[in-house]
Formats: structure tokens, C-alpha cells, sequence
């Protein structure tokens, strides 16, 4: 009789394991399926925007190219995407692309419309509160609070390559090479501290720029966060791993300056806009 009790209490747990295993399963896929019909919804707006609005100077054509690529890219990831971390990595590179849609309005003196939720490590990476100008590698680079003709090249903040880009307009998108590759090179601290050392709105200096965080983070690391973000699916320098396509890093891109490769989906940079709505 105890063999029989013992195979009995074998079988059940058994089938406990497996009925539990399936409950897994199924939360999985409802989880994935909910997170892939939220990034969709984002991306089509995303589109709807594109396809309505026609840049009428040269910062407003470059934040709506840039807007095109992330709606590309996000449509890439979705159709790769098998987790929910990869869906909501899509519908972060949607947001980014609200971003730019938010930026090409602005730039041509349009309301930019309702506010689009925060990106992940934007907050933390400030934004620029002034003009400056400074000489790097032989060559000037700006950075402004506002569009202009010396300065159209517009980034919606967060990180890239897990460090702070500041929200703004700049000459030039100076942290492309880092979205490409990966990783920042000789001297780009030393960019981040002249073009950003002492202006207010940036949170970060450049030690806090070359160890990739800044003020708060050691009170996040006491209570229990990562920091400010996790720099996983999301951070706006967006290294999705192994779900980037064909480099975009996440963030990885953009048109003229800032597409990795063309134009591929994968990790904006790195990676707003728009419309009504919540997301």
C-alpha cells in the first residue's frame, strides 16, 4: 500500500507541475499579445502622424526622418518580437518617434500637441537650457534649447550606449558613432563636459557621463533600483541585445546622423509625439 500512496503522490504533483507549467504558458502569451497590441496602437499613431505633416525647413525635415526610421524600426520589432520585453521595447521606439514628431511641429511654429510618456532614462538625462557652441576635433558643435539653422538635428533625451545625451538640438548628432558601435570613444567625455559643464537642466558631469550615471544613483542603488533605469530593453540608448535589426541599437538611428545602417529597426537611440490619446 505505501508504493501505491507513493506513486499517487508522484502523479499528482506531476500533473501539478504541468497544470502550473501551462498556467505560466498562457499568462506568457496574454502578457506578449497585450504588450504587442499596445506598441502597435503607438505605432500607428506614430504613422498617422508621419504621413500627415511635410517639414517646411530643415530641423522640422530632419525630426520627421528620424520619426520615419523609429516607425520602421518599430514595425521591425514588432514583427521579431517573442517576449513582452521586446514588444515594450517596440512601443519605447514608437514613443521616441512621437518624439520627433513632437519636435518637426515645434520646429515649425505648430503646437506640438498633448504630452507623450516620459522614455526611459529621459528624466535623468536632462535637457539643454542654453546655447553653446564649442570646438571638438577640430570642428564646432552646438547644442540648443531651440531649432534653428545651425542647430537641426533634434534628440528627445535618454541614453545611448548606457550614458546621458541631453534633450535638445544640436549641429550635429555627435552621439552617432556610440549608437552604431555601441559604445562611446576617446574624448566623448571630454565633449559631454565642455558642452554641457555647468548648465542647468543637465544632471550629469563628466565622470558621472564616463561611469554612465549621475546624481541619484547611489540613493537608487540603497533602495533597492538599478539606478535610473535598468538599461535593458528600454534605456534610450537602446541596446536591445540580441533583438536589434540590423543594428539599429535601439536608438540606433536615425536619418542623417543617425540611422545605424540605413535604416533599420533595432535601438534607436536612443533611443515623442504624439496625438491624443493615452498610451
Amino acid at each position: 500500500m505505501l508504493w501505491l500512496l507513493i506513486v499517487v503522490v508522484i502523479v499528482a504533483v506531476g500533473a501539478l507541475v504541468v497544470l502550473q507549467s501551462r498556467q505560466r504558458a498562457r499568462r506568457t502569451a496574454d502578457e506578449l499579445a497585450d504588450a504587442l497590441a499596445d506598441a502597435r496602437q503607438v505605432n500607428e499613431r506614430l504613422g498617422g502622424q508621419i504621413y500627415n505633416l511635410t517639414g517646411s525647413n530643415d530641423a522640422a525635415k530632419q525630426a520627421l526622418v528620424d520619426a520615419s526610421e523609429r516607425h520602421l524600426a518599430a514595425g521591425s520589432q514588432l514583427d521579431q518580437a517573442r517576449t513582452p520585453a521586446q514588444a515594450r521595447l517596440a512601443k519605447q521606439t514608437a514613443l521616441e518617434g512621437l518624439y520627433y514628431i513632437r519636435a518637426a511641429r515645434s520646429a515649425m511654429g505648430m503646437d506640438p500637441g498633448p504630452e507623450v510618456p516620459a522614455l526611459d532614462g529621459q528624466d535623468t538625462a536632462g535637457k539643454v537650457t542654453e546655447r553653446r557652441v564649442v570646438e571638438h576635433d577640430g570642428r564646432e558643435i552646438a547644442a540648443s534649447p531651440e531649432p534653428s539653422s545651425a542647430t537641426p538635428n533634434y534628440f528627445p533625451g535618454g541614453r545611448v550606449a548606457g550614458r546621458p545625451v541631453p534633450a535638445g538640438w544640436y549641429s550635429e548628432p555627435w552621439w552617432k558613432p556610440a549608437l552604431i558601435g555601441g559604445a562611446w570613444g576617446l574624448g566623448s567625455a571630454l565633449l559631454f563636459s565642455s558642452l554641457f559643464s555647468g548648465m542647468s537642466g543637465v544632471g550629469y558631469d563628466a565622470q558621472g557621463f564616463e561611469s554612465g550615471y549621475g546624481e541619484g544613483y547611489q540613493d537608487g542603488l540603497a533602495a533597492g533600483g538599478d539606478g535610473f533605469d535598468s538599461g535593458g530593453a528600454a534605456d534610450a540608448g537602446y541596446d536591445s541585445g540580441g533583438f536589434d535589426d540590423a543594428g539599429y541599437d535601439s536608438g540606433g538611428f536615425d536619418g542623417g546622423g543617425w540611422d545605424s545602417g540605413g535604416f533599420d529597426g533595432g535601438g534607436f537611440d536612443s533611443g515623442g509625439g504624439f496625438d491624443g490619446g493615452s498610451f
